[in-house]
């Protein structure tokens, strides 16, 4: 701060600009000024990493990591460096009266499943069937083809049930390979009960429409698919990091994994490798004898 009197001393002019002599004095350590140098990079390259993500969830994944940052100073470095994620435009829709939806309170006890459209850079259409355990928001499977009939999904289900076990209830709307013989005649032989919502109410499969939601948004829109192959990698290691490493608000900025018990992957891809500290015992000590 300069002072536009020079006979005026310091202590008058902080007391007249209504400013503390200790922030005027302030000045920046060079260990702390290169320590926001390279938190300033860390943000961006894991802004860059995950594009989709606020600075909420960019906090999280620098605690992983080791740096002990307020969540203002983050968001302030956020902000400077032009991060914040562009908002989507949403079509509003009228108002309705919201019902809380029961939740599970156990794993398997209720799966939601729908599927989401997308396209490929040539233009072909392509499905992906998307199964959710409501309890965990644990991903079980994204099966992707350009067909996915009532018979595939009764083999996808199939599968979760040999590795998985099988749910108590699901749920789904009514589209036609959900309401068709082939599921209705499996899940009569394996005991699930099929739960279907009612027409143009999606809010009452709430949980598979919040995944298809982070789904779209963070996968599909930020990716481009050659192939279908190409797709079904692309989109299988997106699931997997949904489970194993992406906090979840829900679930206390926890993964599916470790809500669970599993063991799951903290550590970023891109995070630089520490290897963990070693505690150093202190020798005890023997107390003296007084006589």
């Amino acid at each position: 701060m300069r002072q536009a009197h020079p006979a005026l001393s310091e202590r008058r002019a902080c007391e007249l600009a209504g400013a503390a002599r200790s922030s005027v004095r302030y000045a920046v350590r060079p260990e702390r000024q290169q320590r926001e140098v390279e938190l300033r990079e860390r943000l961006r390259e894991l802004a860059a990493e995950r594009r989709r993500f606020g600075y909420r969830r960019l906090l999280i994944f620098l605690g992983r990591e080791g740096w002990h940052v307020n969540h203002k100073r983050v968001y302030r470095l956020y902000r400077q460096e032009g991060l914040a994620v562009r908002r989507r435009k949403r079509k509003r829709t009228r108002a309705a009266e919201r019902q809380p939806l029961v939740l599970p309170t156990s794993p398997n006890q209720r799966w939601s499943m729908d599927f989401v459209t997308d396209a490929l850079n040539d233009g072909r259409r392509f499905r992906s069937l998307n199964i959710v355990d409501d309890f965990n928001r644990r991903c079980l499977a994204t099966e992707v083809d350009t067909s996915l009939p009532g018979g595939r999904v009764v083999r996808v289900l199939e599968r979760l049930g040999e590795s998985e076990g099988l749910p108590e209830v699901m749920v789904m709307d009514n589209g036609p390979e959900f309401a068709g013989q082939a599921l209705d005649a499996w899940a009569y032989r394996r005991g699930v009960k099929l739960r279907f919502i009612e027409p143009g109410k999606p809010i009452q499969n709430a949980f598979i429409e919040s995944f298809n939601g982070k789904f779209r948004d963070e996968c599909l829109n930020e990716h481009w698919f050659v192939s279908l192959q190409d797709a079904r990698e692309k989109i299988e290691a997106w699931r997997r990091d949904y489970n194993e490493v992406r906090p979840h608000s829900a679930l206390g900025n926890r993964t599916p994994e470790e809500f669970t018990g599993g063991e799951a992957a903290l550590r970023s891809p891109t995070a630089p490798f520490e290897p963990p500290r070693r505690e150093v015992q202190k020798p005890k000590t023997t107390p003296e004898l007084t006589l």
